[in-house]
């Protein structure tokens, strides 16, 4: 390894690239990226005459190993910490002396064996597989670019086809790419198989399967059948995951990328130069070739527009979108788990629909600043229609009287907040007295003034009692027990002597 690195090195490569190279780690490439032969001789030898701390746990350990050959690093280390109080390893160093005892002890960690059994070839135009893939490009200015590319092959001939681009996939762009990939194909086949992407599936729950709004419009306009695999089993579809493995190792490794058109441009010419001109290891034939058979079973594409970018916005629980660093608002009970609607900007406005019946949902300007609220006032709680309705009962239960509109609309200016709460316990004032005394009680705190639900329950209640007349009452009525509680007075001389510190004598 260290003269490995020393000649990757010498052809002048990069500490990163020659860790990539090598498959090792950078820190590695760093120890020995200025030491002579002397030093790393020496290294060497502190290496080997180096006691290891977990020498003191080997006999532990090849215990554990030797009951449970199944165990993990991980769980090791959890075991060591929980028996141990003052085990202090790292999990990495860990990791590297457990293969060390494996290894001189012949103790491999059992792998679960999965039968697999050959598959008939399948007739032409029958499948065609689909699968996505993503890796890290080095620009040519500079830096690093994401690239994300959408791969087919047919089942039958092997042939392959696939378009990148340099932005993440949405649905709307995953539905452009297949289709010109069905235009370049000259046609589609009956089946198509994908992976449980959420560009194409929203949940499959033991064959009941939701497929994303845009993609089953696709399908059925397409006419073909759709196998879905199952979750974390790539190798139901092994030709595709091959295939894209290839791509991305066979083309993309080591290119410089310029822009997204020259890149495409570069990967058909792979694709025509090498893709799909070596012959094939099953096959043992060139996919260009067979493909030419196949493509007169390939049933011909619909005709159908090129759907438009969609642009989708989450809906918050707030009721607001978020677009461009701002917040805009939508209609209050717009928010539902997992709500998008689908959004569209038309010069300085955006207007916000919704995706199953594109109806105009809401309607903003756009903002120039960022970290902005941006509200439609109509889009409040309604809270008017629901205070009026609440009006009208209470107005209908204690009578329809001036005094009681009277009263009920002074509540409503003087504790807008607490509308509710006030008007419930005017109802409640019902069921607990005569029409007769909660009119007296009315004509009382409109007398005065007093604006208060619960005054009124309580002067209804004392009406009732008979205790005064309704003409004595500004006289001889009684505070409520709550009214009458004092605060407790205190020398003041004594409270600024305590803050002055001092005491009393």
């Amino acid at each position: 390894m260290y003269s490995e690195i020393h000649q990757l090195k010498a052809i002048g490569l990069k500490k990163a690239q020659v860790a990539k190279r090598l498959e090792i780690d950078v820190k590695t490439v760093t120890k020995y990226w200025e030491a002579s032969p002397e030093q790393f001789h020496q290294m060497q030898q502190g290496s080997r005459s180096r006691t290891k701390k977990l020498k003191c746990y080997r006999d532990t350990i090849l215990k554990w190993l030797r009951e449970n050959p199944d165990m993990s690093a991980a769980q090791i280390l959890d075991w060591l910490k929980e028996h141990y109080d003052d085990f202090s390893v790292r999990e990495r160093t860990l990791r590297r002396y457990i293969e060390e005892l494996r290894e001189k002890h012949n103790l491999p960690k059992p792998a679960p064996v999965r039968q697999y059994q050959a598959v008939d070839e399948l007739p032409p135009g029958k499948q065609i597989q689909l699968d996505f893939g993503q890796t890290r490009i080095k620009k040519a200015g500079g830096g690093y670019v994401t690239l994300y590319v959408m791969g087919i092959v047919l089942a039958h001939s092997r042939y392959k086809y696939g378009k990148w681009t340099d932005k993440p996939l949405t649905a709307a762009t995953f539905i452009q790419m297949l289709l010109f990939c069905f235009e370049h194909l000259g046609g589609l086949c009956e089946e198509l198989v994908i992976d449980q992407d959420k560009l194409a599936v929203v949940s499959e729950n033991s064959g009941n399967i939701i497929y994303t709004y845009e993609f089953e419009k696709f399908k059925q306009q397409m006419g073909f059948s759709v196998y879905l695999c199952r979750k974390a089993d790539p190798e139901s579809k092994g030709k595709i995951e091959a295939v894209v493995k290839y791509m991305k190792r066979n083309f993309a490794a080591n290119r410089l990328f310029n822009d997204i058109r020259a890149w495409n441009e570069s990967f058909y010419g792979w694709l025509k130069r090498t893709g799909n001109y070596n012959v094939h290891g099953t096959t043992k034939k060139i996919p260009a070739e067979v493909f030419l058979i196949e493509q007169k079973h390939l049933k011909p594409v619909p005709s159908m527009k090129v759907p438009k970018e969609i642009v989708t916005r989450t809906v918050r629980k707030d009721n607001t979108i978020l677009h461009r660093g701002n917040r805009y608002t939508v209609p209050y009970g717009t928010y539902k788990p997992g709500c998008e609607l689908k959004l569209e900007e038309k010069g300085q406005t955006i207007e916000l629909f919704e995706q199953q019946t594109g109806a105009l949902v809401a309607e903003h300007t756009i903002s120039l600043e960022k970290g902005q609220l941006v509200r439609n006032n109509n889009h409040l709680r309604d809270h008017s229609a629901k205070a009026r309705q609440l009006f009208e009962n209470t107005l209908s239960l204690i009578g329809d009287q001036p005094e009681t509109r009277a009263m009920l609309e002074g509540i409503r200016l003087e504790k807008p907040r607490y509308v509710r709460e006030q008007y419930l316990i005017m109802q409640k004032m019902t069921a607990l007295f005569p029409k007769e005394i909660i009119h007296k009680a009315l004509s009382y705190c409109l007398e005065r003034q007093l604006y208060c639900a619960a005054d009124c329950l309580d002067i209804a209640g004392w009406l009732e009692q008979g205790q005064v007349e309704q003409k004595e009452l500004s006289e001889t009525v009684s505070l409520p027990d709550w009214m009458k509680v004092k605060a407790e007075k205190r020398d003041p001389a004594v409270a600024y002597l305590h803050l002055a510190g001092g005491g009393t004598r």
